[in-house]
């Protein structure tokens, strides 16, 4: 608010002027403008072909060490990670050791298989919630499953589905053992691996009871080709007014006592697993990865029963203690990642852009920087384009004017109106510098980059091409100024850049040793560098 003060908090109060041309602005955007929501800060870091070949030729610095010090790696946090992962180096040293000797020689391999049995069960039940078929099936009175830290291959039935898309929660009437129906917590999710996988049913040993609790779309294991009649309303209104301390004691209603005497029926009638739903056969999900996930279920269910550790006494001790170490290890596992170059974003565009150096030999397999890499590391723009055009001696039939009107193209990022009139051998030029950035732009696109050889081809505009051409040949800036809709301050601009260009390829030609097109250079920038584009001052022209 005053100035650098404001902005740095060292003034209490500031005063804001505001130029009200058109009358008092509305007080809503007032208030958004002083207190809204600040502009995200961005990097603006970007990897370019010449800065990854400069780094290259410097032995004391990698690019990655570049792109970790940007600040567009900024939200890494390395520090916390690097805490954290001394942290769980520590606590691995202090676990028990495992024993995984006789029974238990496959335990580790129990544990992976269970685990990924886990996560493919998940990925199906995510595909099924996501599916048209799947959310009917998920509709009320349907009997699940549910298995979460609470309950164990437990029957519930559904009495309310939400209508959030994204975070969608299912209400749910589900049997229990008398004095567990109360939730452990709010988190209800199962984390821990159980350590059998099985498909028998929970039946309560003592009176069976029941509870409604809202269900994730994890805590549902599986989809029942059951379902049951039931009025959600009552169930949920009489559940709700039993939790009040004056009517705790108060017996279930009807809807409630039909309902839960239908799931322990149906648990004592199937007690080795009750029929469910395929999400190929019966929910018609024909997509490829959910038939692999359930062809790849199924595989990882029958391995389940020929491990040996499961018969081993010591086994529900030993799995608890390989899943606590397996957590600490996957944590520490994810750290190291996110601390190493492999996690820098910027990771994958670099090795694609390695791939088109190498195709473009400014390079070689060893990432050394050959002959055209050293050209390229004395242009700051458009580096491949123009060391390509040197290589093919583009610019040699050219005179020097027209060498300086070619390259405009380079430094002028405008539409224009107006097509220029140019020279026949201006125009072959145009046409060269055309075909080689559409071959540029094609082997960067092979290579993965994100952009099409149309946009790459598209982003060099020839419109000041006649402009620069006369500039060049002596005509005054006021008859240039009629022979385009470029605004007198872009075509000033441009000009002046273009001489840096110009200066660029100079010494890029002094590399390779041609002096002829070094000289040419020299005297282009010669002819451009004169009257009001490189006046000092306008005020002292």
């Amino acid at each position: 608010m005053a100035g650098r003060a404001g902005r740095r908090g060292l003034d209490a109060t500031g005063t804001v002027i505001i130029l009200c041309k058109a009358g008092v602005h509305d007080m809503g955007d007032l208030h958004a403008m002083m207190l809204g929501k600040p502009t995200v800060l961005q990097s603006q870091f970007r990897l370019t072909y010449t800065m990854i070949l400069n780094l290259l030729r410097v032995e004391a610095l990698r690019v990655t060490d570049m792109m970790r010090r940007s600040f567009s790696e900024n939200h890494r946090d390395t520090q916390a990670h690097e805490k954290r992962i001394s942290e769980l180096r520590n606590t691995l040293s202090t676990l028990p050791p495992l024993d995984t000797e006789g029974q238990l020689s496959d335990l580790l391999s129990y544990y992976h298989t269970i685990t990924e049995l886990r996560i493919t069960t998940e990925s199906l039940q995510r595909a099924v919630l996501e599916s048209v078929n799947g959310l009917k099936a998920l509709s009320v009175g349907r009997v699940v499953i549910v298995n979460n830290g609470q309950h164990r291959n437990a029957l519930g039935v559904i009495l309310q589905v939400s209508n959030d898309a994204v975070n969608r929660t299912f209400t749910a009437l589900i049997i229990c053992e008398k004095g567990n129906e109360e939730a452990a917590g709010d988190d209800l999710s199962n984390k821990a691996l159980h350590p059998i996988y099985s498909t028998t049913l929970f039946i309560p040993e003592g009176p069976c009871s029941h509870t409604v609790q809202k269900l994730k779309l994890q805590d549902i294991s599986a989809i029942t080709a059951k379902t049951l009649k039931v009025i959600p309303e009552r169930i949920i209104d009489n559940y709700n007014k039993r939790q009040q301390p004056r009517f705790r004691l108060d017996p279930p209603g009807q809807a409630i006592s039909t309902a839960t005497q239908e799931l322990l029926r149906l648990a004592e009638a199937n007690p080795n697993g009750i029929t469910t739903l395929d999400p190929v056969n019966d929910l018609h999900l024909k997509g490829v990865d959910v038939v692999e996930g359930v062809m790849r279920q199924r595989v990882l269910q029958d391995s389940l029963k020929d491990f040996h550790c499961i018969h081993s006494p010591t086994f529900t001790e030993q799995f608890a203690r390989v899943q606590e170490r397996m957590s600490v290890q996957e944590e520490l596992d994810k750290l190291l990642f996110l601390v190493s170059d492999q996690s820098l974003t910027l990771l994958p565009e670099y090795h694609q852009r390695i791939k088109v150096l190498e195709a473009l030999q400014y390079v070689d397999s060893t990432g050394a920087v050959q002959l055209k890499g050293r050209v390229a590391c004395q242009i700051s723009s458009h580096e491949l384009l123009l060391t390509e055009l040197l290589f093919e001696n583009t610019l040699s039939p050219l005179a020097p004017e027209e060498s300086a009107a070619l390259l405009s193209c380079l430094v002028f990022t405008q539409n224009t109106q107006i097509d220029p009139h140019i020279t026949n051998t201006l125009q072959e030029g145009i046409n060269q510098v055309l075909n080689v950035a559409q071959r540029i732009g094609e082997l960067q696109r092979d290579c993965g980059i994100a952009q099409t050889a149309e946009d790459f081809v598209a982003q060099f505009k020839f419109g000041l091409t006649e402009v620069v051409y006369c500039w060049a040949r002596g005509m005054p800036f006021a008859e240039i100024a009629q022979l385009t809709d470029v605004q007198e301050g872009t075509i000033v601009r441009c000009i002046q850049r273009l001489d840096e260009v110009l200066k660029e390829v100079r010494q890029a030609a002094r590399i390779v040793g041609d002096s002829v097109l070094g000289s040419k250079m020299e005297r282009a920038s010669l002819a451009i560098r004169r009257d009001i584009v490189f006046t000092a001052s306008l005020y002292t022209h």
